[in-house]
């Protein structure tokens, strides 16, 4: 993702007026429109809030007046968001039935009014049949668990549905999922062979269903429904209800304020999973992984609140909170039976800075000629920062920039010879980020254009002379690789800075804006909410909840200082490998609502150096390589297992050719990976035997420090970036 920080004065400005507009608007706005709920025997007949109804004519307005788009919501957008909202619910055509479908099919022009009105009725009424229909397949499948199947029977289950019609008959759904059972209780009995055991297991999981099920909310119907409404307009402008925009803002960060322990629900208790060092939890020396907390109160004199039972989602809502206030916890020791008495303990909440979350360093050791060359691999996961302590002053926030650069100065210090940027999978983030990253490598300049819904164009550019690492770099990216990081691979390329190496990127050049809902909802709005639906938590980037969520809303789109878009497009390697991602399946390419590709005029900026002289050199050295190296041919065997098995669509159920498949694919998978390891000089594995840790089993990255040892033993070297005009 591609987020908008205050680095772009046209935006800010923008959305200053944006606010007051909105604010405005909302404190004239009527009260929503009423909802007409029709009940549905055999669901939880979840129905939407009067703050729901407020918050989607809000997002309505929002995306219509200031989405980057400017589409019109009308009966043909609102087909699309009925197509998405049924897929999103049942894309395997494995719940509903065809006579559901032409139920809800009075529906698919009629949602782009029930949005502007506020009225959820309608959205509800289709996830509540969908809930029903769940409940009744789970039911009917625990009651076949206990019959006896013919396993030696020629059989095929077809698993993957969601190009075949909707089934028509309760009897055809029957008979799908009595096939689901016996796929489930086959698969179970290869394991092991304990029918009775088996039966118990897939009872229980079936059960676990259904509870699960039982614990959704309301909040999640919304989500599913403003997905598929704000999905239908453009991909990345996206709705967060207030848990969601808590998770969203963590990741944007890296960082939390709470107790420092991730947590899950097991056997319906949240139990501690891990404990991050130095953090509250720790600290405490009471409390370790596989604990169980039942009870949670506030301050040193709140009510316990039981939470046995509950989502771990709304568990953890009310364990963060803000840094310095207290919580304390009732928990019950692993291991400790449930009727004990449960200890205390009780913590002062910080702020948790997440490590693995953020960017990392190795040094990788390569020999050119007899020479030890050392390559320096920085792997970014995301463009993050800490925009509360960035707009309190702290000098010292944290940031992908801060990190990279810290990093930097350390591998100098280690006499490394080139350097490896890795961001594959780096899906983006702060668009401040992107530009100041990409400053630690340039001395000034122009690092992207963004062009507004006034057809604006603003060129944004690193000011600061200061250069921290001038030496041979390159850009390792792949098709997860999105948004920010193609703004900085592609200034990277454009000035001629390092090579890009991997495969094509995503291909997203939009901008977004995050708007907190609880500024734009006016007070009085607010007031009437709460007195209803009672009131929240305020949203802060470190994890605490918000009232209204939070809206992500595309208000640019980015070219590169050459004036092209990566919209669609992307970033073209210099040097390509094979895709394992399907490039047919993810990309911004195959979204129906992205925007399409343009170009605009280039920038006025000077290039630093030229690869085009020794690219073909490197090219052929790879290919050389490539053409010998047993990784490569593994790798390109594994794309096109991908491939063939990505096609199946059935499995048989019949136990001797079932388990004949799974042994030759167990062996197969068992002789390629000890292959694999033995190309990359490791130790083949005996069976059973388990696989060391932090291994290095990453062909790619150690050919990307290859093709940078060649590189810099060639003659032909980069021009020095302390040599850059300024621009």
């Amino acid at each position: 993702m591609f987020y908008n920080t205050p680095h772009l004065t046209t935006v800010k400005d923008m959305f200053k007026k944006l606010y007051l507009l909105l604010v405005l608007a909302t404190a004239l706005a009527c009260k929503a429109s009423p909802s007409k709920p029709v009940k549905v025997t055999g669901s939880n007949d979840l129905q939407p809030d009067e703050q729901q109804s407020i918050v989607c004519k809000q997002v309505a307005a929002l995306i219509a007046n200031y989405n980057y788009k400017k589409v019109e919501l009308n009966d043909s957008v609102s087909a699309i968001i009925y197509d998405r909202y049924i897929k999103s619910l049942d894309e395997n055509h494995s719940y509903f039935l065809a006579s559901d479908i032409k139920d809800f099919e009075k529906y698919k022009t009629v949602l782009d009014d029930d949005i502007k009105a506020g009225n959820l009725a309608d959205a509800f009424y289709i996830f509540n049949v969908f809930q029903k229909r769940y409940i009744e397949h789970v039911k009917y499948s625990i009651e076949q668990i206990n019959k006896s199947f013919d396993f030696n029977k020629t059989e095929t289950f077809v698993y993957d549905r969601d190009k075949l019609p909707w089934i028509a008959t309760q009897a055809d759904m029957d008979a799908m999922w009595t096939q689901r059972v016996k796929y489930d209780l086959l698969n179970l009995k290869l394991a092991k062979d304990d029918m009775a055991k088996n039966r118990e297991t897939l009872k229980k999981r079936y059960e676990n269903l259904l509870t699960q099920t039982n614990k959704l909310s309301n909040q999640d119907v919304f989500q599913y429904f403003m997905d598929a409404f704000t999905e239908a307009i453009d991909p990345h402008t996206n709705y967060f209800n207030p848990s969601n925009a808590a998770n969203f803002n963590i990741e944007m960060t890296r960082q939390v304020e709470g107790i420092g322990a991730s947590l899950q629900v097991e056997n319906e208790y949240v139990t501690i999973k891990t404990i991050v060092p130095g953090g509250p939890a720790d600290k405490s020396h009471q409390i370790s992984v596989d604990d169980r907390i039942v009870a949670v109160a506030q301050g040193k004199t709140g009510e316990f609140q039981n939470i046995v039972g509950w989502r771990v989602d709304n568990a953890i809502a009310i364990i963060r909170g803000t840094k310095g206030t207290t919580v304390r916890l009732e928990i019950l020791p692993a291991g400790a039976n449930a009727s004990s008495k449960p200890k205390v303990v009780e913590m002062v909440r910080e702020k948790i800075i997440l490590k693995d979350q953020s960017a990392k360093k190795e040094i990788r050791t390569y020999n050119s000629n007899g020479k030890t060359v050392k390559i320096g691999v920085i792997s970014i996961p995301a463009f993050y920062i800490d925009f509360n302590d960035y707009k309190a002053g702290n000098p010292n926030y944290k940031s992908t920039t801060h990190d990279v650069k810290a990093i930097l100065d350390s591998l100098k210090k280690e006499n490394i010879d080139g350097l490896v940027i890795d961001l594959r999978e780096n899906g983006g983030g702060s668009l401040m980020e992107a530009i100041e990253l990409t400053g630690l490598f340039i001395k000034t300049g122009p690092v992207v254009q963004v062009r507004d819904t006034k057809d604006q164009v603003e060129v944004d550019k690193d000011e600061d002379p200061a250069v921290t690492y001038t030496g041979p770099m390159a850009v390792l990216v792949d098709r997860f690789s999105a948004s920010a990081s193609e703004i900085f691979s592609g200034a990277i390329q454009d000035y001629g800075r390092g090579l890009i190496l991997g495969t094509q990127t995503y291909g997203k050049g939009s901008v977004q804006s995050p708007i907190d809902l609880d500024r734009v909802i006016g007070s009085s709005l607010r007031n009437r909410i709460a007195s209803v639906v009672g009131g929240a938590k305020k949203t802060t980037s470190t994890g605490s909840q918000s009232t209204y969520g939070q809206l992500n809303l595309t208000i640019a789109k980015f070219y590169r200082i050459s004036g092209n878009s990566t919209q669609h497009k992307g970033v073209t390697p210099d040097i390509s490998f094979p895709s394992v991602i399907p490039l047919d399946k993810y990309g911004e390419d195959t979204e129906p609502s992205a925007m399409p590709f343009d170009i605009i005029a280039k920038t006025d900026y000077t290039k630093i150096g030229d690869f085009s002289t020794v690219l073909p050199q490197l090219k052929k050295l790879h290919d050389q390589r490539m053409a010998t190296s047993d990784s490569y041919k593994y790798l390109l065997e594994d794309i096109a297992d991908f491939k063939k098995h990505d096609a199946d669509d059935s499995i048989s159920l019949k136990e001797s050719d079932l388990k004949k498949q799974r042994d030759e694919d167990e062996e197969k998978a068992f002789t390629r990976n000890n292959l694999r390891r033995v190309a990359l000089g490791l130790p083949a594995l005996k069976k059973g035997q388990p696989k060391p840790k932090n291994e290095d089993l990453d062909f790619v990255k150690r050919e990307a420090g290859q093709i940078m040892t060649d590189y810099i033993s060639l003659d032909n070297k980069l021009t020095s970036v302390g040599s850059q005009p300024a621009n």
